[in-house]
């Protein structure tokens, strides 16, 4: 049986994948027409026709019934007989006003297309080409300045929600210095979660602006303070010490000479016991997502990158500071957090599954994603398709040489969470990763960690029933070998799968690292 792998792998001779890309614009165009003619917020008042949708929003009846039914296809809204309505997606996060809603983030990435289409032109001159008109009125500006900041406002509202449980129970009162703050929303959760904490925010005087607005909307205008600078400028930040500073999504708006600059000046802020905080997009998590930012940076900004996390880590140490493994959020940025003592570090409730992801996705994989134990699957009838569908049935660690079903539903009882690793081929290269990663999960505690790789062991050059085993301490069962389901295991992971279309087409491998 082959293991799982991704739908339309880029890699694989699939034009459907190619078809997708191509026209990936018409599911954005969609959903940009919908935010911006405000149906979702209309929707919130409960279900309505065609008919009244079309004569609220001013559009044809005609074109109205095809627009519903492309959004019903998308997820966004749902129907019952003749009434449309919002899905608990569009309801939650589309609907203007709520605390969640992203439409003016959605927004902004629209704005943002019109300078995509220039990507030939910056490829060209290796830099950004389109730049606001010389002569900008402050209005024009303002008003530019104000969408990009109530866009950043919607994303940095959820994120924020990701980081504070891991800063649960470290502050009662200090202070926060907000580094490029942008909208502030960053900041502002850690005020609202700590009431003994006040804030600085720096940035241009353009953006505090509209920052301190947002604060006092939130009610925290009383405990801000706005610092107007250029923070590349010398002296442009506040002395310390602080016991919070955020770096938040600035750095992938700089070089790696601006970048050491930021960094150096940010920590020379700190205080002896406080924690410096680097929230951005890294190449080692969601590997595409970074790779289309710094894309981005190349064609809206004069000279933003994105930048490792080790780069970062590394001018941290630079610095006299401790640091965590890159610590991966579930959205497309991930953290670094340091300290000026590795102690300090400890009081941090992160995850220790956390922790070792990013130290087993540094071995090469190319995605490592914790799941529960609870959320793999194990079925019955997959024996069978080793036993009927496999011509290695019969190895030594292929059934029946590897556990059955009902012994790997026993095993499973006693981990509570296990890590899913992706990788590709060669098997041989794989397995060793996964081998790798088993060491580094025993060497960080896991002493019960137990692996599970994709297909056939491929350690040795070939195998057949009649041998022993060269390697019996190196070899792994593989996890459909041993009744797990691969589909649905990876589907509860929220991964797409599909079949193999071809057997030439390429494969993506997963393997279960158990923990406890």
């Amino acid at each position: 049986m082959k293991p799982g792998f991704l739908k339309y792998d880029p890699q694989a001779p699939c034009p459907q994948y190619l078809e997708d890309l191509a026209t990936g614009y018409w599911f954005s165009e969609v959903l940009f027409t919908a935010v911006e003619a405000g149906l979702f917020t209309l929707l919130a008042g409960g279900g309505m026709s065609a008919a009244e949708i079309a004569e609220a929003l001013g559009f044809s009846i005609h074109g109205t019934e095809r627009f519903l039914g492309a959004l019903c296809a998308l997820g966004l809204i749902g129907r019952d007989g003749d009434v449309f309505f919002n899905t608990r997606l569009s309801e939650t996060y589309l609907v203007r006003g709520r605390e969640h809603y992203q439409g003016d983030s959605i927004l902004w990435r629209k704005h943002l297309a019109s300078s995509w289409r220039g990507l030939k032109e910056c490829l060209e001159a290796g830099g950004r080409v389109s730049y606001p008109p010389p002569g900008e009125s402050r209005e024009c500006m303002g008003q530019r300045v104000g969408r990009y900041i109530r866009a950043m406002d919607n994303v940095a509202r959820y994120k924020v929600q990701e980081i504070l449980p891991i800063f649960e129970g470290v502050f009662d009162t200090g202070r926060v210095l907000d580094v490029g703050s942008g909208s502030g929303a960053v900041a502002a959760g850690f005020l609202e979660q700590y009431p003994g904490l006040a804030a600085t925010l720096v940035d241009i005087p353009e953006v505090l602006e509209l920052t301190k607005m947002l604060m006092e909307e939130r009610g925290l205008g009383g405990r801000v303070t706005c610092h107007p600078a250029n923070i590349l400028e010398p002296g442009a930040l506040p002395q310390g010490p602080f016991d919070l500073v955020i770096l938040s999504n600035i750095l992938h708006i700089y070089t790696e000479k601006e970048g050491a600059l930021l960094l150096s000046r940010a920590a020379g802020c700190l205080g002896a016991a406080g924690f410096l905080l680097v929230h951005d997009f890294f190449p080692e998590h969601r590997p595409e997502k970074a790779a289309l930012m710094d894309l981005n940076m190349l064609i809206n900004t004069y000279n933003g990158k994105v930048l490792s996390s080790r780069w970062v880590r590394e001018r941290l140490e630079a610095r006299g500071l401790c640091s965590t493994e890159l610590v991966p959020l579930r959205s497309d940025t991930a953290l670094v957090i340091a300290a000026r003592d590795a102690g300090a570090l400890e009081k941090l409730k992160l995850a220790p599954e956390q922790r070792l992801a990013a130290r087993i996705m540094s071995l090469g994989f190319r995605g490592v994603c914790p799941i529960s134990a609870a959320d793999i699957y194990v079925s019955d009838w997959v024996e069978l398709r080793c036993r009927y569908g496999c011509e290695n049935y019969g190895r030594p660690h292929c059934p029946p040489n590897s556990p059955p079903p009902e012994k790997t539903r026993a095993v499973l009882k006693d981990f509570s969470v296990a890590l899913l690793l992706e990788g590709e081929p060669p098997a041989r290269d794989f397995q060793l990763r996964v081998l790798a990663a088993e060491r580094e999960a025993f060497k960080a505690g896991y002493y019960k960690a137990t692996a599970f790789w994709a297909g056939p062991c491929a350690l040795c050059p070939s195998c057949s029933a009649a041998e022993q085993c060269r390697h019996p301490r190196d070899a792994r069962p593989s996890m459909e070998g041993s009744g797990i389901d691969v589909y649905e295991t990876v589907r509860r992971a929220g991964r797409s799968l599909r079949t193999l279309q071809d057997r030439q087409d390429y494969v993506k491998y997963f393997a279960l690292l158990l923990l406890e």
